[in-house]
């Protein structure tokens, strides 16, 4: 099973939507990171199939598109749309992360005309008149998209049923977090990560039970033993996703990644949605109240970082490592907010940047390693 996530998070040709849709005949939309309303999309029978890049793909004409001191993500991207890798997609929605996605979405619109495209913008405002009103019209705009694409019309009987599969989701997601933080030794990051990657270009009904599977198998497995690793929070790789090889070598440089951000539409919501009353309401009040927080949330209370400090305790890290992709913006911006706050915390941190091309790790093995080290030999954090 591991080894077929792995392969489903390598290969960017996407054989497992290509194999759905001749199997049903249905409509497939691409989506950036790092949320999209997937519930929605499932309740009208369409497949949300998640982009996180092109990983280690030559760029050549994407790099005609975007500046060389812009991410990764958005060049590859353009490159696998180019050469036929997302062929299969009737269209793609482009989420309100920052500006260069905002331009990709209109890149997208003069390079693919005949299919849907759509920018997927936010509320800032949470305030249920403001921003509800808002984010309500927003998704009524995304169904109807939809529906012209091929989708069937939304019915709120199954957007219902299409919440409670989500939720299984969520659930089972959420497990796998609170093992992993409880015994990380259980649930390599690694592994955990091809998991929720391979979620992203799988009918949910079919990934959840995998989650399922998986979760009984390192329940079971007493083979796997503790070691005497630093663990620690890994912050920043909200979009841009990491090469694997990069969680591996932190992971072989003595540290326990005991919470991280990979993969938020996973998790984008602390709790499970509301499975009766209006079912649009409840994406849009989850949405406003119970996201998790990040740099693309507007924060109007409070202090940058405050959150962050909250979930070193909760995962009973000993330390942050603030793993961001090279020229992310969002991610870059909140950094300095974030050190500020684990330094005024006490908590040990370390910094460094990565692509998702990244292919040479031994700098960052030995800043990791060197990290846990001193952790493991100088912190007076306890853990739980």
């Amino acid at each position: 099973m591991l080894e077929r996530c792995e392969e489903l998070t390598r290969d960017t040709s996407l054989p497992s939507v290509r194999a759905w849709k001749e199997r049903t005949g249905g409509v497939a939309i691409g989506f950036l990171p790092i949320y999209v309303p997937r519930e929605l999309l499932h309740a009208q029978g369409v497949l949300p199939v998640g982009l996180m890049g092109g990983g280690e793909i030559e760029i050549i004409r994407g790099d005609a598109y975007y500046q060389s001191y812009i991410c990764h993500l958005p060049r590859s991207t353009v490159e696998l749309g180019l050469n036929g890798s997302l062929d299969c997609l009737d269209g793609m929605i482009f989420p309100a992360i920052c500006d260069v996605i905002r331009n990709l979405s209109g890149m997208w619109q003069m390079m693919f005309p005949a299919k849907l495209v759509h920018y997927l913008d936010v509320p800032q405002d949470f305030d249920r008149s403001m921003g509800g009103r808002f984010y309500r019209h927003e998704l009524g705009v995304l169904s109807q998209k939809l529906v012209e694409a091929g989708a069937r019309p939304l019915d709120p009987d199954a957007l219902r049923a299409s919440i409670r599969t989500y939720n299984v989701h969520h659930g089972l997601v959420a497990e796998l977090y609170e093992l992993r933080r409880r015994e990380p030794w259980r649930v390599p990051t690694a592994e955990l990560y091809v998991m929720l990657r391979a979620g992203l270009v799988l009918p949910v009904e079919e990934h959840n039970g995998m989650l399922g599977e998986y979760l009984e198998a390192v329940r079971a497995d007493e083979s796997r033993r503790p070691m005497d690793q630093a663990r620690v929070l890994l912050t920043g790789s909200f979009c841009e996703q990491p090469p694997l090889g990069l969680i591996k070598t932190l992971e072989r440089a003595g540290c326990y990644i005991v919470d991280d951000d990979f993969v938020q539409v996973s998790r984008w919501f602390r709790h499970a949605l509301p499975e009766d009353g209006d079912p649009v309401e409840a994406l849009v009040e989850a949405f406003l109240d119970d996201a998790i927080p990040g740099p693309t949330r507007y924060v109007d209370e409070g202090e940058k970082g405050r959150d962050l400090i909250e979930r070193v305790e909760r995962a009973g890290a000993e330390g942050v490592l603030f793993c961001a992709p090279s020229f992310c913006d969002p991610a870059l911006l909140d950094q300095p907010m974030g050190t500020a706050a684990a330094t005024r915390a006490g908590i040990p941190w370390t910094a460094f940047k990565y692509s998702e091309d990244t292919g040479q790790f031994q700098v960052i093995r030995e800043q990791a390693g060197t990290f846990a080290d001193s952790i493991k030999l100088w912190s007076e954090v306890t853990t739980p």
